[in-house]
């Protein structure tokens, strides 16, 4: 990886559009117009939350190949804090979600904007997360434009899904374990794919 990697690219900027209303958000990667010969680099997931009944499906970017996953909306544990921030004209308040013992993730929502959704699938705040970080800073979203106007839709999914296979969280984890767990990537593969999860 090393040789691909260099002062002038090490830094990856990606798009995505978070399109929500009560009942339904859509995360996507939005493609450039010019050919990004770093595209590999970071993931490409897409994430559909349903407010109503709580559950989601997410579309991993795996090998070149989709890979559905249906669960419900993760419940997390956020500590609440005092330190505000503005982002995009909002207000935001910061919250602290502790994973486990080495992974810290901050984000801050906008009480003003209901509902609860948030990009890579968070949810769970009184608000919409404007912004996201992992604590050593090596994935960071932050909300650079709101577009109320923006509609979501998840029209085509089940074409799309067609005859593939869904699975739920624990039937990947163990499929990729069982699959992978042996290679000296597939560690790094997990950390990578369920970083959020």
């Amino acid at each position: 990886m090393k040789r691909f990697v260099n002062e002038d690219n090490k830094i990856k900027n990606d798009r995505f559009s978070l399109a929500f209303n009560d009942t339904l958000s859509v995360f996507k990667y939005i493609a450039p117009n010019a050919t990004d010969e770093m595209a590999w680099l970071t993931s490409k997931n897409e994430y559909y939350q349903y407010l109503t009944p709580r559950n989601q499906m997410t579309i991993f970017q795996f090998f070149g190949s989709s890979v559905y996953v249906k669960d419900s909306l993760p419940e997390r544990k956020w500590k609440m804090t005092d330190s505000k921030r503005t982002i995009c004209g909002f207000v935001c308040r910061k919250a602290i979600y502790q994973k486990n013992d080495s992974t810290r993730i901050y984000a801050w929502y906008a009480p003003n904007i209901i509902p609860s959704v948030g990009p890579e699938g968070f949810c769970g705040l009184p608000g919409a997360i404007m912004g996201i970080a992992t604590e050593d800073g090596g994935i960071i979203y932050f909300a650079d434009k709101v577009d109320f106007a923006l509609t979501p839709t998840n029209e085509g999914i089940a074409l799309e899904i067609g005859k593939n296979k869904v699975y739920n969280l624990k039937e990947l984890r163990d499929k990729l374990e069982k699959d992978y767990g042996n290679t000296p990537w597939g560690k790094r593969m997990f950390d990578d794919m369920f970083r959020w999860l």
